[in-house]
């Protein structure tokens, strides 16, 4: 009976942490700080946060002002911090150990020294190595010949601390703070136990760096692998494309479903607080009504946003920098939900929750995003036969819009064209819909294209001139308008100003071009092409209406005779010979 009391009363403590834990986190940095400093056993609550959400919670509050915290953290937590900050790739970072074990010495010296000792004597001894020189006074040696650059504790090991070579005035502020610590490091380590001290001061100049430090890798990444974080060769996995048919052949996800056990592992709850608004997966976690199911969920998440972070190769330190990866997590996989719904009754709240808890999150994440690399592939496909790069035009010869569209494809990880309506110039596609409207918009861009190559047009002519297919394509309309040559040459501003009195409606105030002439042009593009008309309006309906707009905006409030070639770029006009040019040729 006694046990059993003494189970629920560890529950409901377990309990209580977590939403302690929950409310900590939705508060501001200063405020968190507080709010753990003023709790009843605030070391009980501090080595009771998840390794991912103490070490985000670090660096919003600031390293330096969280020296309290760093102070009560377990070693599990401050190993988690040095494997996070303190390697470059495969590398030990030097100068970041030295940042965070001054930390630590100063948040808890004693706690640091037998960390050390009982933990991490190898990595201690492999940054000494790199950064001491040893020696062992003889009975009959005076101190007198190692130098004023030595110091000693007992008389008898001496030590001096290599400077780093001097390129710029940090890196000499750089080499004081190393001297600092290192000295009050070896003081305290002294201090604490001298025989060790020794000892460790002999072992240093005996390790094998190389190896010391391969080692020191290898179980580095076994202990990142438990949160997500993969060597780079494992978790660029994720961006592996997965088909809605080859997820749903797998076999379904594992749950726990009791309750209890589950409160006793630790669930990181940063990039769960850090989700967006109106997300279709967001959502789906709201309509999971079972605790420890969406705990489940929660950490699975967590773990994919850690092995995109590997896969990345990025260092997320702050809640900022965390919201952009969660926003990529997120518009994945609510890609990959909305693609696996097509075709069935519909996505709504209760089937997206039903989906995530069947299928693994990187499952739906690799559905989604593969929704995007088919895009990719199939741009580069048709940009090795499109008939703008047979001619060696400039992926700018699109314009302003389609390129932007065009450029994000073709990079190695392809992202939606947001022409900074957030902000932003690009992103990643957080929806279905951005998926279709991209592709709406590279099909124009291939019909556009398929069109052109079926016209009779000579570009020598036209080599120097800034080309794009709505200049092109414009000004053989014009020409042909004319009754000038089929040739694709720039008009003189004398024959512009006759097309441009044709181009407007004579009964609109506000000057739109008319409908005749857009007829005139779908004609004239037909017989170009060899197209039908009703097909081309059909398949370019959308860009050409924008096309008329556009010339619509720009120059339906210009009289004609203020026209200057200098300011139309929808039209290749004849740009007039300055006075200096003129002179000079004569």
């Amino acid at each position: 009976m006694n046990n059993g009391i003494e189970s629920r009363k560890t529950i409901n403590q377990t309990r209580y942490l977590i939403e302690q834990r929950r409310e900590i986190l939705s508060l501001p940095p200063d405020k968190a700080l507080e709010r753990i400093l003023n709790a009843h056993h605030p070391g009980a609550l501090v080595r009771s946060f998840p390794k991912e959400d103490f070490y985000f919670l670090i660096h919003d509050i600031g390293p330096e002002d969280a020296i309290s915290l760093l102070s009560l953290a377990s070693y599990k937590q401050w190993e988690y911090i040095f494997d996070l900050e303190t390697w470059e790739k495969d590398r030990v970072e030097l100068t970041s150990v030295t940042n965070w074990l001054h930390l630590l010495l100063r948040a808890n010296p004693n706690r640091l020294i037998k960390w050390f000792l009982d933990e991490k004597a190898e990595f201690i001894e492999f940054y000494l190595f790199r950064n001491i020189e040893v020696r062992i006074r003889e009975h009959d040696q005076d101190p007198s010949d190692f130098g004023r650059d030595f110091f000693t504790f007992d008389n008898t090991y001496y030590v001096r601390i290599i400077d780093e070579p001097l390129t710029a005035e940090s890196e000499a502020a750089g080499n004081e703070h190393k001297r600092k610590f290192i000295y009050e490091f070896l003081n305290s380590l002294s201090s604490y136990n001298h025989l060790k001290y020794q000892s460790i001061l002999l072992e240093t100049e005996r390790i094998l760096p190389a190896e010391t430090e391969e080692e020191a890798y290898r179980l580095r990444n076994v202990r990142l692998a438990e949160s997500g974080f993969l060597p780079f060769d494992e978790a660029i996995g994720i961006y592996q494309p997965l088909t809605v048919q080859d997820l749903q052949s797998t076999s379904s996800k594992f749950i726990v479903h009791q309750a209890e056990q589950n409160l006793f592992f630790p669930v990181p709850i940063y990039p769960s607080v850090t989700l967006m608004e109106g997300d279709i997966f967001a959502g789906a976690l709201e309509a999971i009504e079972t605790d420890h199911v969406l705990h489940q969920i929660q950490t699975e998440f967590a773990g994919l946003c850690n092995l995109i972070i590997a896969a990345d190769q990025n260092k997320i330190r702050d809640r900022e920098q965390l919201k952009g990866i969660v926003k990529k997590a997120c518009g994945y996989i609510s890609i990959g939900l909305e693609s696996l719904a097509e075709g069935n009754s519909g996505l709504d709240i209760h089937r997206t929750a039903a989906l995530i808890q069947r299928y693994p999150l990187s499952g739906i994440f690799k559905v989604g995003y593969g929704r995007a690399l088919q895009l990719k592939w199939r741009t580069e496909r048709w940009k090795e036969k499109a008939w703008f790069a047979k001619e060696g035009l400039p992926l700018s010869f699109w314009g302003e819009e389609w390129l932007g569209v065009l450029g994000g494809l073709l990079l190695k990880k392809p992202l939606f064209f947001e022409n900074y309506k957030t902000g932003l110039l690009y992103r990643d596609f957080s929806s279905i819909d951005e998926i279709e409207e991209t592709d709406g918009v590279l099909n124009e861009i291939i019909v556009f294209d398929d069109l052109l190559s079926l016209m009779p047009i000579n570009l020598e002519g036209l080599r120097r001139q800034f080309l794009t297919y709505k200049n092109l394509v414009l000004t053989l309309w014009a020409r042909h308008y004319l009754g000038l040559s089929r040739d694709p040459l720039p008009l003189t501003l004398e024959e512009f100003r006759n097309f441009f009195n044709a181009l407007w409606a004579d009964d609109e105030q506000s000057q739109k071009i008319s409908l005749w002439m857009k007829e005139n042009f779908l004609n004239w593009f037909a017989g170009e092409t060899g197209i039908d008309v009703f097909d081309i309006s059909q398949r370019l309906a959308k860009s050409l209406e924008n096309l008329f707009s556009e010339i619509s905006s720009e120059y339906g409030q210009v009289l004609k005779k203020d026209l200057d070639p200098r300011f139309i770029y929808l039209f290749l006009i004849e740009k007039p010979e300055s006075k200096k040019n003129v002179e000079t040729r004569l």
